[in-house]
This record gives structure tokens, C-alpha cells and sequence, in this order.
């Protein structure tokens, strides 16, 4: 119980959304399927919340499970008190919980388990009490010189004894927790040079800045600098500050003790304190930049899943090369691959006569309405290329510069050679490149999603974190969506919520042997997908111009005695359905009351809107429902850009200083965060997302150096 009242209290819920989540979720639900069709036991929480719930939710079990752990071994030790099992129980954090049991963690050989195998822990115990009547500590430890155990000067046994106070002061949880949050508020992060060719790191050769001031994607930066050799990082904190910390818990003034005990206290700030504290922080900086970071990639992942596919139209893909060619794959509106070609239009072979030739035969004979070109090498070339066969054709064509991060992974993919087999990897990078344009969620979902490139630092931030968000928005944009069941691949299958990757290899196999799916119940034949993978994935499975219209839609199997009766009670029919959907349903649902008709039906007023929203529009693709893609028809380069001139571009990236523009000129520009708007923004996040259509100003360009400066300010 105590977990979900700090559920319920971190997260704003009532302690009944939390308990019946955190239920759904130990039953083996998915976060998808959770969001969508079990929003009256939630209360409506969206994916994000119940991913980061489920996040949590696996923090505090383990660190739970790591306090009974803990307090087993002190019990085993005889040191366990009931204070001691109180502040373990109370610890918020793991690493609150490893400074309690630090006293009573097996060490690795130090100095101060030496000392005590020497029998030098009672002499540090009559020093660190610091009694006012007590000898000198050299007087003390004449009485512990013992040569068969090594002691063999005073001078041995007090330091041995300093050893062994200053490991105890080390071990202080209080010590270290204060010290930690002093240190995070008053400590500078120090950089140096390390190397006299710093390249990227420059600005970094002498550089400071407060750890509370200073921003993610800057400790990226210099974490990297550092790994790379070319940086010294380092934490200053002031030691005074610290000694004073130190000196009010552990020394007491007027002894002949206290001096010892404060050599002892500095060592132990020195030597075993403040490296340990530089390396926690530096560490939770680390992941706090990362944790950060990621969330702005996956949010720029998302962005770049959910754009508006262009859909129905032949394409042309073209993978742009110099020596080897530029590879052509047309696809008709379905992605199937029609026909493929080389073409030399770049140097060093410039055949360009014959790349319109035989260019503008695959434009007639298939009818094509698209380029997509991969802004990879030649690119350039090849877009100049396309821009004046397009004006001599005028017959409608338009282009796009597709970004084809990861093309090449997917192509040299195992994935790639099972469904192109006959292709060579250039080939299908091509056909790749042209699916991207007709349906980015659909082609993307095949590649690794770190190798897409709309992040910052990714490889330098913890993968399993990475892989795991990045994974989660896929498989949320995909089920969010829906796919076709009997066109979509086994890749996009695999992210369906409660299908796995044999699974999704199974439905395709079924479908090959036996034709299309006519029915979701079908899906019930296929091989190892049982009634938990049926129940969880089957509404985000369409079929369409199937036996039942309702699996065209995104309403649930289980509900559909429900849409039937709610469809006679508004006087339509199931047939309506297949002709665009049931128009004016919810206003008549409205009428009837919709708390009332939710009683009748025994169903909570969330799924019957929902039910209603899919009636009126069935297998609606919400991707439609934004702006669409840039298509161009013209070309400019770098040169033609000049200071003031206003273009309108696509955001290819938000990062934590600003956003990348492609203003089609083949090198994105930079919108810096003070240049986004007029208004005070922490992040570029809270205006731009990936995708956005947005009119941008030149405010300078180095053609030398590729940098486009642009501002999206009102003059």
C-alpha cells in the first residue's frame, strides 16, 4: 500500500487509478492497450503517464525489495536497531539507501580495516570521544604498540587509530547527504585543456559554471570532451564549508583529542569524501543530461513517426551516389516495389541526357507523382538533377529531400535481405528512401530507432535507457495509429501491442497460406497468438472490406455488442459503416444524453465516446489530421541565400540550444533558442516539434564553415 500512496502523491492521482493500473499491469497488460481501452479503470491517463507509472513503479519495488535486502545483512551483523530499520525504511532513493548501509557493507581491504585487524579500533574509540579528561592520543597509543601484530611506535598506533575515525566519519549517511546537497547547490564545474588540439571542445579550454546552473546537453558535451582525452573535469567546493559540516557532527572542541580528530575528519574529506561525493554528482548530472536528453529524442522520434504520410502515389526513390550511381526504385501507393534503375547524373560520370531519358520513361510509364531523394552524398547533384527534369516534364511532379538516417542500417539489415533478397543493399536503401515519404511510421519502425538521428549525444547516453523510451514511443505511435492487418509487415506487426516478433512472423505466414484475413476472430487460428496476445492486440488490427465492418474500425472485439446496440438505438445501421461512416451519431448520443445511454449499454461513458468517435469515422488515420510534408519543385544552394531573405522550411531536430531547419539548401540551419520566439522559453521543445512548417529569416551564412544562422523573431 505505501507504494501507491507514492504513486498516487508523485504522480497527482487518486489512489484508485494507481491501484487499478499498477493491477492492469502486474495482469500482463500493455501500456497501449491500457491507454485505450481501459480508460474507466485508469481514469483516462495517456501512455505517457502509465509509461513513466510503470517506470516508477519498478524503481520502488527495487528499492523495497533492496531495503529488506539491507537490513537482512545488518541483522546478520547484530547491528540492526530499530532506529537504524526506520531510517532504512524511510530512505527515498537507492543512494540515500547505500549510505545507511555503507558501516556495514563488506569492504575490500583499506586502511582502516588494517588498523582494526591490528587492534587499534579501541584506541580510536577512546580518541574519537574526544573526553576532556583523557591523556594525549600519543600517550594513549603507547599502550597498544604490539610488534607480533606490526604496531610497532606510538606513532603506528595513532595513525592506525586516525585511519580507522576517519573511515567512520567517511561512513556518516548524514554526513554525506548534507554534503551532497551543499556541494550540487555551491559547487563549480571546473575544464581544463588536456590536449593542445581541443577541435569542437574550444570553448571548453578553461571553462567553469555552476552545477546548478549548468544545462544537459553542456555535461553531455564535456563527459564526451573528457572521454575523448581532451578534457579535465573536475568539481571546486568549498572546503571550509565542508570542514564546518564535518566539524558540528563529529568534533568536540576542549579535548586533547580534538586536534587528532580533526586531521582524522580532513583526511577522511580528502581521501575518501569528496572524491566519492565528485563522483555521485558528476553521476547524477550524467543521468539527470541523459534522462533529459532522452526525453527530448523520444519526442522528437514521435514527431518524426507521426508525419503525414503521402499516400497513394507512385513514387520514385532516388539514393544519390557519385562513382557507383544514383539507384532508382519506383513503388506504386502500396510501397510494392514496380521497378529499379541506375542512373549517373553526378560526377565523376555525368550522364545526365541518359538519366533523363530513361527518368522520365518510369514517369510515363508509371505515372509518377513523386521524388523522394536521400540527403546523403551527391545529394545536392542529384536534387539539381531532379529540379530540372521537373520544370522540362511540368507535368505536376513535386520532390522531397528525405533524411535517410539509418537507410543503410535497415539495408545491410538481415530484415532488408529477407524482403529484397534479389536487391543489393544500395538498391534498397533506394526503395527504403521511397517509403519513407509515403509512410514514415510504417518504413521507420524497421530500423533501429537510434539510428534515425533526431536526438543529440545518443551514443554517449546509457543504451538500455535509450533503447527501452525509444522502443516505447515507437510502439506507441504505431498502435496509436493502427495498421492494416493484412498489408502491414511483420516488423509493424511486432510493435503491435501484445504481439511479438514470432508472432507477427506467424500472422504473415498465415496470410501468405491462406489469403487475406476476413475476420479479427480470425486471428485467433494463427499459431502461438493466444487469447491474452488476441485480446490486447486485436483493436489496433484493421481489416478492411471485411465480413464485419466494425474491424475497420479501432473499436474493440469486446465491445462490439455495444456499438451494435448503440447503433440501432440511434436508428442506423451496421452497414453505414462501410459507406464513410455513420454521420451525426454523436450528436445524437448527445440528445439521448450520453451518462444516461452509458447506463443502458453497461458501458463507462470514455469507451462509448470512443465507440462513437470510430462509428462516425472508421480506420481514420490521425496522421491526417496535420499539416502535410514540404514538397518542393525548385532548388536554391547555399549561394543564394542572403541575410533577411524569408524562406519557409521543415524542423529536422530539437535540441536543448535551438532547432535545425532544412530550408532546402542541403545544409539545415540553426534556429538558436533566443531566436524562436519573443517570449522567455526554457526549451525549443515548448514552440517546435519535428516536422513543424515554419517560416524562418537568414540572419547570416558561412558557406565556408556550412552554417546557416536563421531567426523565426517578428521584426
Amino acid at each position: 500500500m505505501e507504494i501507491i500512496e507514492i504513486l498516487s502523491k508523485e504522480f497527482t492521482l487518486k489512489n484508485w487509478q494507481v491501484e487499478n493500473t499498477v493491477k492492469l499491469l502486474d495482469d500482463g497488460n500493455t501500456v497501449p492497450f491500457i491507454a485505450r481501452y481501459r480508460k474507466e479503470a485508469t481514469g483516462s491517463l495517456d501512455d505517457q503517464i502509465l509509461r513513466s507509472l510503470a517506470d516508477r513503479l519498478t524503481y520502488l519495488r527495487n528499492l523495497s525489495e533492496t531495503k529488506e535486502k539491507v537490513k537482512a545483512a545488518i541483522e546478520e551483523q547484530g547491528a540492526l536497531t530499530e532506529e537504524l530499520a526506520a531510517a532504512i525504511d524511510a530512505a527515498a532513493t537507492l543512494t540515500e539507501l547505500e549510505d545507511l548501509y555503507r558501516p556495514y557493507k563488506k569492504k575490500r581491504k583499506t586502511r582502516a580495516s588494517v588498523a582494526k585487524e591490528k587492534g587499534l579500533a579501541p584506541l580510536a574509540d577512546m580518541i574519537y570521544e574526544q573526553s576532556p579528561d583523557s591523556k594525549e592520543p600519543l600517550a594513549l597509543a603507547e599502550e597498544f604498540i604490539n610488534l607480533e601484530l606490526g604496531v610497532e611506535t606510538a606513532e603506528d598506533a595513532l595513525a592506525g587509530a586516525m585511519d580507522i575515525i576517519a573511515e567512520k566519519i567517511s561512513d556518516d549517511a548524514d554526513i554525506r547527504k548534507r554534503m551532497r546537497f551543499v556541494c550540487m547547490a555551491h559547487g563549480i564545474l571546473t575544464v581544463k585543456a588536456a590536449d593542445e588540439d581541443l577541435d569542437v571542445y574550444e570553448m571548453y579550454a578553461d571553462y567553469s559554471e555552476a552545477l546548478s546552473k549548468i544545462p544537459g546537453h553542456r555535461i553531455l558535451a564535456i563527459n564526451r570532451g573528457e572521454n575523448e582525452k581532451k578534457l579535465k573535469v573536475s568539481i571546486d567546493f568549498d572546503r571550509e564549508k565542508a570542514m564546518f559540516i564535518i566539524s558540528k557532527n563529529h568534533i568536540k572542541e576542549g579535548s586533547p583529542s580534538t586536534e587528532t580528530v580533526r586531521l582524522a575528519a580532513e583526511d577522511a574529506y580528502t581521501r575518501l569524501i569528496f572524491p566519492s561525493i565528485e563522483r555521485e554528482i558528476r553521476n547524477e548530472l550524467t543521468d539527470k543530461a541523459s534522462t533529459s536528453a532522452i526525453g527530448v529524442f523520444s519526442s522528437n522520434l514521435k514527431q518524426l513517426l507521426m508525419q503525414p504520410p503521402v499516400k497513394n502515389n507512385v513514387t520514385i526513390g532516388l539514393d544519390p551516389g557519385y562513382r557507383t550511381g544514383c539507384k532508382v526504385a519506383v513503388i506504386d501507393g502500396t510501397g510494392k516495389v514496380l521497378d529499379t534503375d541506375v542512373i549517373y547524373p553526378a560526377p565523376p560520370h555525368n550522364k545526365i541526357e541518359e538519366a533523363k531519358k530513361k527518368i522520365t520513361a518510369l514517369v510515363k510509364k508509371y505515372s509518377v507523382k513523386n521524388f523522394a531523394i536521400g540527403n546523403g552524398t551527391a545529394s545536392h547533384e542529384t536534387e539539381v538533377f531532379a529540379a530540372d527534369l521537373i520544370k522540362e516534364l511540368n507535368c505536376g511532379i513535386t520532390y522531397m529531400i528525405v533524411n535517410e538516417a539509418g537507410a543503410s542500417v535497415y539495408s545491410a539489415s538481415k530484415l532488408a535481405a529477407e524482403e529484397f533478397p534479389d536487391f543489393d543493399v544500395s538498391l534498397r536503401s533506394a526503395v527504403s528512401i521511397a517509403r519513407r515519404l509515403q509512410d514514415p511510421l510504417a518504413e521507420l519502425v524497421k530500423i533501429d530507432p537510434k539510428a534515425i538521428g533526431v536526438g543529440q549525444y545518443q551514443h554517449d547516453m546509457p543504451q538500455a535507457q535509450l533503447s527501452s523510451a525509444l522502443d516505447g514511443v515507437v510502439e506507441s505511435c504505431v498502435n496509436y495509429v493502427g495498421v492494416d492487418l493484412n498489408t502491414a509487415s511483420a516488423p509493424l506487426l511486432s510493435r503491435i501491442s501484445g504481439l511479438s516478433s514470432t508472432v507477427a512472423k506467424n500472422i504473415v505466414a498465415y496470410r501468405e497460406e491462406n489469403g487475406s484475413f476476413k475476420s479479427r476472430a480470425e486471428l485467433k487460428k494463427v499459431s502461438k497468438l493466444g487469447p491474452k496476445a488476441f485480446e490486447q492486440c486485436a483493436g489496433f488490427l484493421r481489416i478492411v472490406d471485411g465480413k464485419n465492418p466494425l474491424d475497420a474500425t479501432a473499436v474493440h472485439p469486446e465491445s462490439y455488442d455495444t456499438a451494435e446496440k448503440l447503433i440501432q438505438k440511434c436508428g442506423y445501421t451496421k452497414d453505414s459503416i462501410k459507406t464513410g461512416g455513420i454521420k451525426g451519431i454523436s450528436e445524437k448520443i448527445e440528445k439521448k444524453g450520453i451518462i444516461n445511454l452509458a447506463e443502458e449499454l453497461s458501458v463507462g461513458v470514455p469507451t462509448l465516446t470512443d465507440i462513437a468517435s470510430e462509428l462516425e469515422k472508421p480506420g481514420r488515420d490521425p496522421r491526417d489530421e496535420l499539416p502535410p510534408p514540404l514538397l518542393r519543385t525548385d532548388i536554391m544552394s547555399m549561394e543564394d541565400l542572403k541575410p533577411d531573405m524569408v524562406i519557409t522550411g521543415t524542423v529536422r531536430n530539437v535540441i536543448d540550444f535551438g532547432a535545425f531547419v532544412d530550408i532546402g539548401v542541403h545544409q539545415d540551419g540553426l534556429v538558436h533558442i533566443s531566436q524562436i520566439t519573443d517570449r522567455f522559453i526554457k526549451h525549443p521543445s515548448e514552440v517546435l516539434k519535428v516536422g513543424d512548417i515554419v517560416t524562418v529569416k537568414v540572419l547570416s551564412v558561412d558557406v565556408a564553415k556550412k552554417r546557416i544562422s536563421l531567426t523565426m523573431k517578428k521584426d
